[in-house]
């Protein structure tokens, strides 16, 4: 567990160094769980979200966009739910004076019994080497079983527990577990309470006036009450999606674990309008068709699983989370659900307003089912970051630090370095630069001898370093490297563009799916 921490401290020293991600208001001593996407940063994420926009809507003739508003009507929130129901079950450490998420507490006590469960079956692997059977270890070793056993059955409690809206058995629980408190290791627990994550904020020109409204919590909203708008105007058939991307705000009073939860942040969802009674196919149908997204990306297949909910909310009739395996464990990363009609039905009642598709080929009407895709953009850009990040030893008994993000989501493809600032080697590799920014978002370095801008490139995620030498005066020819291997390849300069292209094109990469 040590080195895994160690890893995310590293990961956001990095993102600082690097530009990637900056505290928000630094200046200032920051603000609590607000963040700033630095020049990569900025990059990477505008090339995330881009990947994610060409899957789920370029590539599906029945799925289109939206840009709904942050301010929407307060009536809205009533409507869904959130004014009466969107709120985390707290509680504060009497003699530490701090507030937790008591669901997360006791998911993270469960984390440690899958902390410990991993431990076992290192110890294992390392006793029978290949003769070992993982899966059997797993499933017939008393002590994995027990931790296993053990923590199945605390997360059914709680799931039960916080669906009974039983607050008493949640801190019951807690005292059962002897849950400390992180900082102290006090267990003088307060009640557990509700707390709204809304942020209030007011809408007119004076304080007599003014409309009471919300900072949106979600993105699905702005689709739902677009729902008849978008169908008509593009005159979509059932079944069609909607997709969008944009900020969504919550008053998370225990925002932690960097980038992961935040008060500020971005969703990428994408509402599935179906045909009721066919919601099931469907969510089968997305959950395999996200899993294959983020698999073409390379991430490994062993930091995936899907975690089906034990405690589905009251409008669900199946609800999957994929996981990811980060440096703190494995959690959500993206939400599939089943919605059944629930959302237009709700804006029906409250807008009086129809929210109903007329099927010509049944000659009725009716309101649509709907299967939800929701995955968080920065926990996807802490995902790619936190994986990509290696020390590695090299032969000559020196390491280096690299970045190596898929090439598709680098912030920079390529970087042109003269060898020297001199005889006319800058002007060449100046050319390239102009040359190649028509196509790719490409740098141009000069400072430092060669190996120090290849380290500072690795380190930065760069795939690809061009170096521009004596010999390219003579022949035309420019040394091309590749971050992940350091492999380095003599080539021609008109054949740079088609080079990177073949490794960084999204087509290559969606193909994989």
């Amino acid at each position: 567990m040590v080195n895994q921490e160690d890893k995310f401290k590293k990961v956001i020293s990095h993102a600082k160094e690097y530009g990637y991600v900056f505290q928000s208001s630094e200046i200032y001593d920051g603000l609590s769980a607000v963040y700033d996407y630095g020049q990569n940063g900025v990059e990477l994420k505008n090339n995330i979200r881009d990947y994610w926009w060409k899957a789920m809507v370029q590539m599906h003739e029945n799925i289109v966009g939206l840009d709904a508003a942050i301010f929407m009507h307060p009536t809205t929130w009533k409507a869904s739910g959130h004014v009466d129901a969107f709120s985390d079950p707290l509680i504060d450490n009497k003699d530490s004076k701090k507030r937790y998420k008591a669901d997360v507490l006791i998911e993270d006590y469960v984390a440690k019994l899958e902390a410990k469960i991993e431990k076992e079956v290192k110890k294992a692997t390392k006793r029978f080497g290949d003769a070992f059977n993982k899966e059997e270890f797993i499933s017939t070793n008393p002590r994995v079983v027990g931790y296993k056993q053990k923590g199945e059955a605390i997360l059914k409690r709680l799931g039960k527990s916080l669906e009974n809206e039983d607050l008493a058995d949640v801190k019951a629980l807690i005292e059962e577990l002897e849950i400390t408190d992180p900082l102290t290791g006090s267990r003088n627990w307060t009640d557990v309470k509700q707390f709204n994550l809304m942020f209030g904020t007011k809408l007119g020109a004076s304080a007599e006036t003014a409309m009471d409204l919300y900072l949106r919590p979600e993105t699905a909203q702005g689709i739902f009450v677009n729902f008849l708008n978008v169908q008509k105007s593009g005159r979509l058939k059932i079944p069609f999606g909607i997709a969008q991307t944009g900020k969504a705000f919550r008053n998370e009073i225990v925002a932690r674990q960097f980038i992961f939860r935040m008060r500020e942040f971005e969703q990428m969802e994408m509402q599935f309008f179906v045909k009721p009674g066919t919601q099931t196919e469907w969510y089968e149908k997305w959950k395999k068709t996200r899993l294959k997204w983020h698999l073409s990306l390379g991430l490994g297949a062993e930091n995936y699983r899907f975690h089906d909910h034990e405690k589905l909310a009251h409008y669900a009739d199946a609800a999957t989370d994929i996981e990811f395996k980060f440096p703190f464990g494995f959690k959500e990363l993206e939400g599939i659900h089943s919605r059944t009609d629930f959302d237009l039905s709700q804006h029906e009642k409250f807008s009086g307003k129809k929210l109903q598709y007329f099927d010509h080929e049944e000659n009725k009407s009716y309101v649509p089912y709907v299967v939800e895709t929701s995955i968080g953009l920065d926990r996807m850009f802490l995902a790619v970051l936190s994986n990509s990040l290696q020390e590695e030893e090299l032969e000559n008994g020196t390491s280096r630090t690299v970045l190596k993000l898929p090439a598709v989501l680098a912030p920079t493809k390529a970087a042109i370095l003269p060898l020297v600032k001199k005889d006319g080697l800058p002007e060449i590799a100046h050319k390239i630069f102009e040359d190649l920014k028509w196509d790719f978002n490409v740098a141009y370095d000069e400072k430092d001898a060669i190996g120090r801008r290849y380290r500072r490139q690795d380190a930065a995620g760069t795939p690809f370093c061009i170096t521009v030498d004596h010999d390219t005066l003579e022949d035309n020819t420019v040394t091309i490297r590749h971050r992940d291997t350091m492999e380095q390849k003599r080539v021609k300069i008109e054949a740079l563009r088609e080079i990177i292209k073949k490794e960084v094109d999204v087509k290559t990469w969606l193909l994989k799916m």
